[in-house]
This record gives structure tokens, sequence and C-alpha cells, in this order.
């Protein structure tokens, strides 16, 4: 099961360079994720005190009432990992940008790609982009 942020490839220019790390859930969220309830559209990552953390994932819980569904979920990667995201968004500008998250076996994974944040008027481009392009398509499909 995988499931894609589709967002980010809107809101980022984003690298081809991709990163699995591990992701500390609670029991009720892992259930979550395999009903498919998991939204990464407003998510992003951050580096604090050396650890890297998924924030405002929303990832909603049923049955309980005292649960905070956008809290701060701990990313589980290699000390290397963490120091080289950490020289490249410092040096490049770049963010890290949870593109998707996927379970391997057991595992629930999420897959982090760093991204430089487009502009309005990018944004727009890339949408008439997309116009022309189905345009042609259908046009070629068509006659």
């Amino acid at each position: 099961m995988r499931i894609i942020n589709k967002k980010a490839r809107f809101e980022y220019e984003l690298t081809p360079e991709r990163i699995e790390a591990g992701l500390s859930l609670h029991g009720i969220e892992a259930k979550s994720f395999r009903d498919k309830r998991v939204d990464l559209s407003q998510s992003h990552v951050r580096i604090l005190n050396g650890e890297v953390y998924l924030i405002n994932a929303n990832i909603p819980a049923t049955g309980i009432e005292k649960y905070e569904p956008t809290r701060m979920r701990k990313l589980l990667l290699h000390k290397n990992e963490i120091l080289s995201l950490e020289t490249k968004t410092k040096q490049k500008k770049l963010q890290i940008v949870p593109t998707a998250m996927y379970n391997k076996g057991r595992l629930i994974k999420l897959e982090l790609t760093l991204g430089k944040p487009k502009r309005r008027f990018e944004k727009k481009e890339s949408i008439k982009e997309k116009d022309i392009e189905r345009d042609i398509e259908r046009e070629k499909k068509w006659g």
C-alpha cells in the first residue's frame, strides 16, 4: 500500500534523490495507515536537535477522543543520513519534503525528497504546461 503526497510535486521542485526513513507511530496510527486515512499534503520535515521529525501530517484515529492527529512524529534515520540532510538543507537552501508513505512488510516507511519551493508564477507556468500537454494528447487521440 502506498499513500502519495500529490501536492509536493506542485509545491516544490523535487530532486531525484530519495531517502527512506522509518516512522515511529502509535498502534492506532498504524491502523489508520492501513485503512488509508493519512493526509501528507500539509506536512513537512524538520531537523531539531539532531533528530528528524514529521510535522503536521494528519493521521486521524477512530475511537479516541483525546488524540492529536497532527502531532510531531519522530523519523528513524542513521546519523550520517541526518548530517547529510542537514548540510544540504543549509547549503543549498532546500527543504525536506515527505513524498510518500508505504509499508515494507510490517514496517511503515516514509519517502523523503529534497525540494526547492516554487514561487507563485512558477506554479502558474506548470499548470499552463500541463494544460497544453493535455490538449495535445487529446488532439492526437481524437484526430
